[in-house]
């Protein structure tokens, strides 16, 4: 399967009742296709705000109902308009004497259903007015231009006003201005899936709708800050001819389904850089507010930030999908305290031992993609990015002529000072304990053998790990019993090599990252720390 989903015709109904499990809201029950939702306490004294249209735009529009925002929404078949009676059924749930307000995207299927409903209801004898939101920048025909996620803002402002009393023509006419103001535009780098069909993606666009129609042209950002650029130039420019240069703004960055949240943030953090800071009065948290299903895109929304546009905004509402409203601030940074170098000088040195470390630093580098792509089979790939990372950090030190070489303890506590610093990850600190233990046991007399032996046991006190658990210490401990056993560089590195080879016959890890993974994914897979290790040793040997 390539979604969570059960049966395709039964996805919006079932997305609406996880929903109705948590939200201020009841459903209408199921019957004849008709999808209504409302405001479980919804007072039929006051305007009623209604919006929807078709499903996968999600939390659109039902996120959107509670106190404060939407009455009601209502909802059809993916991208397909709900239906005259459904908008019908919904008018007839929620208003009362002071009228209601559909809240329609320009889209024909939704002019023609809502319109209808609306004339009927009028007939009925409900006093209805409604708005036509087209905030899409990017076709310059006026009558192409379609709904996007600024519809959203329609819902807060307009909701708002209606929850404070307004009578209809109020709430109307100020939905009616923050339509015209709304200026929306989206860049995508692939298409959406609908529920039962197969994948089937697009190249990156500019100003697609979101119901998967084609972009006013396709693009090819370089990155985020690119792809930000190309949507907020012709932003800027619509927005500037409405509003003039100056007027300070209101800002929405919505995801459209298929972003993840780290890529969000990059984004905002574009979209501010990028905005002038004057510019920007008020932002909308960066959320997925009107979504096309699985699309892996981004829209912008802009709207002069007019005093009561704003303080509608800031209002709280029960709808659980909306955001919240923040205003902007410059990055407020401090200074960490860090462990004070050290001033005594560099101690002896030692030109054949510093050529060794420095092959040792040069095959870790080269090892990198293997061992990342060894890592990559059981774990998160990045076990020669993090000794690769080591390895660079130690030669840095070497070229700046800042280890002491020629003086066993001292280098090894200067190694483990560097590993806790620069390489990163658990192996880091594990092997940092390991150089500083060592460099304590060598303070004390001992031989580099036994030394390194009292390293390994603070490694497995702190770490936990033992030998067949398929870590490091399969490679490392037998090399360091080779030694203890007289054999020499050449032996332990034999032996480092036979202990990671045995790691490919461990299915049953105890430790480490390879403790979460099923063993089945573990079979016949040398454990990339072992063998990073075992790469070691060798190269000290050969060295």
């Amino acid at each position: 399967m390539d979604f969570f989903y059960n049966a395709p015709e039964r996805v919006v109904d079932e997305a609406i009742d996880g929903l109705a499990r948590i939200a201020p809201i009841k459903r209408s029950a199921e019957t004849h296709g008709v999808r209504v939702v409302v405001d479980s306490d919804w007072d039929k004294s006051r305007v009623a705000v209604l919006s929807g249209g078709g499903a996968g735009h999600e939390p659109s529009h039902a996120g959107f109902v509670g106190d404060g925002m939407l009455a009601g929404a209502i909802a059809g078949d993916i991208f397909t308009s709900p239906s005259v009676e459904a908008v019908l059924a919904a008018i007839r749930a929620t208003c009362g004497e002071a009228g209601c307000l559909l809240v329609i995207k320009n889209y024909t299927g939704d002019r023609l259903n809502f319109g209808l409903a609306a004339e009927r209801a009028t007939r009925e004898g409900y006093r209805v007015r409604s708005v036509i939101v087209a905030d899409d920048i990017a076709l310059s025909d006026a009558t192409q231009k379609r709904g996007l996620a600024g519809t959203v803002l329609v819902h807060k402002i307009a909701g708002h006003y209606a929850a404070s009393g307004a009578d209809l023509d109020t709430v109307a006419d100020m939905a009616q201005r923050v339509c015209d103001g709304l200026c929306s535009i989206g860049l995508s780098l692939s298409s959406c899936t609908l529920p039962g069909h197969a994948i089937d993606r697009r190249s990156a666009e500019l100003g697609l709708g979101i119901h998967n129609e084609p972009g006013v042209r396709e693009v090819d950002p370089a990155d985020a800050g690119d792809a930000m650029q190309l949507v907020l130039e012709p932003l800027l420019e619509t927005i500037n001819e409405r509003a003039g240069t100056d007027t300070p703004l209101l800002v929405m960055l919505n995801n459209l389904g298929g972003c993840a949240t780290q890529e969000m943030g990059v984004l905002f953090n574009e979209l501010l850089a990028r905005l002038p800071a004057e510019r920007v009065a008020h932002v909308v948290a960066p959320a997925a507010l009107m979504t096309s299903l699985d699309m892996h895109g981004f829209s912008v929304t802009l709207l002069a930030a007019e005093d009561d546009f704003v303080t509608a905004l800031q209002s709280a509402v029960a709808a659980p999908a909306w955001p919240g409203l923040y205003r902007p601030q410059a990055i407020d940074t401090f200074d960490v305290e860090l462990s004070a170098a050290s001033d005594d000088p560099v101690g002896k040195r030692d030109t054949d031992r510093e050529q060794r470390i420095e092959g040792v630093v040069q095959r870790l580098i080269e090892s990198k993609d293997e061992l990342d792509a060894l890592d990559a089979k059981a774990g998160d790939g990045d076990t020669g990015t993090t000794f690769a990372a080591g390895a660079r950090a130690i030669g840095d030190a070497l070229q700046a002529q800042a280890l002491s070489s020629g003086e066993d303890a001292r280098l090894a506590y200067e190694i483990g000072e560097i590993l806790a610093r620069d390489m990163g990850g658990s192996s880091g600190v594990l092997l940092s304990i390991l150089c500083t233990a060592t460099g304590a046991a060598l303070d004390e007399g001992s031989d580099w053998a036994g030394a390194l032996g009292r390293g390994i046991e603070r490694m497995q006190h702190y770490g936990g790990a033992a030998p067949g658990d398929r870590t490091l210490l399969d490679a490392l401990i037998p090399a360091v019993e080779a030694l203890a056993d007289g054999g020499g560089l050449s032996a332990a590195a034999k032996s480092a090599r036979t202990g990671a080879d045995a790691t490919r016959s461990m299915t049953h890890a105890r430790a480490g990252r390879s403790a979460y993974v099923p063993e089945n994914a573990l079979r016949d897979l040398t454990d990339p720390g072992a063998e990073a290790i075992a790469r070691v040793w060798q190269q000290l040997a050969e060295g």
